[in-house]
């Protein structure tokens, strides 16, 4: 590891973090660091194309987006020379002249090559035991919090946290694509998503639809989330519930869907993007987590984020541990969080107004 300190004469930093929603809000906070510290430089998110829909027109500390081509993947091995393999983009990058890279992208074992083939004046970020270091690193620990992770590597290059948790701005477009959807009503919206791409992380239909229910009798109009994958896990919660539930799955835009949870009193979510999206635009969350995740990817705070854990750690169909001895079955591992441990929360969150 090298010392860190704030840099003289930086004029353009780049920020390297292309994967998807929830590893984006993570970076925030160190975002609006960097932002704090080095107010008068143009960073430049290098991410993929949703980034740039997503951030377009939007106040925040990224000021552009470039993105990385689709074909671009951090978690394959690249050559020794990462130009035969990347070509045409890191030679367009690197005649941006980045007097910063910082590496948001994990252990560094793909992506450091990366960073450093865009020459700029110095590079900062994580470092795994396989990846090659950069100039100023600290180690990769994966069991550490994702938004102090990153806070950490801010520091490197001087800058210290303004704020801890992630916070982003809703726009009036984001909020008239929602009320075009929802109009206003004199009920409290709770927004219920049921999905998450790991299968392990999904809390059951008919847990959500019991839970939906339970909040309709206390006074909430409840709306279903979710992308167009995951239409038939939503319909499966609507059919489920005794009382109307609006369905937007895959009806919103990625703002659209920042304007309408911001509108909501409580998000009640497995741990998945649109969990940590509510909890940036200021929604009260319940959050469903399995318990290792909740290190990574858990709230600082728990006035208004609620986690409620899984312990498990051995495979509902062969019994094998998740931790020592992993197994590849699609399962579940937070179907026994029990409906009165969400529903509690919940409620006391709901009723808090």
């Amino acid at each position: 590891m090298v010392a860190n300190g704030w840099l003289p004469g930086v004029r353009k930093i780049a920020v390297l973090r292309a994967n998807a929603l929830g590893d984006f809000i993570f970076t925030l906070p160190a975002l609006d660091a960097i932002r704090a510290v080095y107010p008068q430089a143009e960073i430049v998110l290098l991410g993929r194309g949703w980034h740039a829909d997503f951030l377009r027109g939007r106040p925040g500390a990224v000021d552009r987006v470039e993105p990385v081509p689709g074909e671009i993947r951090f978690d394959r091995a690249l050559e020794e020379n990462p130009a035969q393999v990347l070509g045409s983009f890191l030679e367009a990058q690197a005649d941006q002249c980045y007097d910063l890279v910082l590496q948001f992208h994990g252990g560094g074992r793909t992506s450091n090559p990366f960073v450093l083939g865009l020459g700029a004046r110095v590079t900062a970020g994580l470092k795994a035991a396989d990846a090659p270091p950069l100039d100023r690193w600290i180690p990769y620990v994966f069991l550490q919090n994702e938004v102090l992770r990153y806070l950490e590597v801010a520091g490197l290059v001087g800058a210290p946290p303004v704020r801890l948790e992630p916070s982003l701005a809703v726009t009036p477009a984001d909020l008239a694509e929602a009320h075009a959807w929802l109009p206003d009503t004199a009920r409290p919206l709770v927004a219920l998503h049921p999905g998450v791409g790991d299968v392990m992380r999904r809390w059951s239909p008919d847990k959500f639809s019991a839970l939906g229910d339970a909040l309709v009798r206390a006074g909430a109009r409840v709306v279903l989330t979710g992308t167009h994958p995951e239409r038939d896990l939503v319909a499966r919660v609507q059919a489920g519930m005794k009382s109307p539930a609006l369905d937007l799955c895959g009806r919103l835009s990625l703002g659209g869907l920042a304007g309408l949870l911001s509108r909501c009193r409580l998000v009640v979510s497995n741990d998945s993007g649109p969990l940590h999206l509510a909890r940036a635009v200021g929604a009260a969350t319940v959050g469903i987590y399995w318990c290792v995740n909740l290190v990574t990817a858990g709230s600082l705070f728990s006035a208004r984020h609620r986690p409620v854990l899984s312990w498990r750690l051995d495979c509902p169909v062969c019994g094998r541990d998740k931790i020592s001895d992993p197994c590849a079955h699609p399962v579940s591992f937070v179907e026994d969080i029990p409906l009165d441990e969400v529903l509690a929360h919940a409620l006391d969150l709901f009723n808090q107004g």
